[in-house]
């Protein structure tokens, strides 16, 4: 790929996202629109995590990354601390592929 195309790309993208504080400029956004682009961050974040976690070659994996998910959603459910939620899903994604 060209430099010539990165930069085309670049400024579309700064464009783009410079579109819409100019477009609106002062004026809020709609309720629903505000309410949606509250959720919207971690609804992302968890379609990431989900296709982080169980996907590869387009098929379904079920491997040692799993075992860490699992192991750091048990840590949030408990409220741990952020540490101890990485330190589990480490922890038990060392143990599964030591094992598996």
């Amino acid at each position: 790929m060209s430099w010539v195309a990165i930069a085309a790309l670049a400024v579309g993208t700064y464009a783009l996202k410079a579109s819409g504080p100019i477009l609106l400029g002062d004026r809020p956004l709609p309720p629903r629109l505000g309410r949606l682009a509250e959720l919207l961050p971690a609804a992302l974040l968890a379609a990431l995590i989900a296709v982080s976690v169980a996907a590869g070659d387009r098929r379904l994996v079920l491997d040692a990354r799993l075992a860490g998910f699992v192991a750091a959603a048990a840590a949030v459910w408990l409220r741990a601390s952020f540490l101890l939620v990485v330190l589990a899903g480490c922890g038990a994604t060392a143990l599964a592929r030591a094992l598996g």
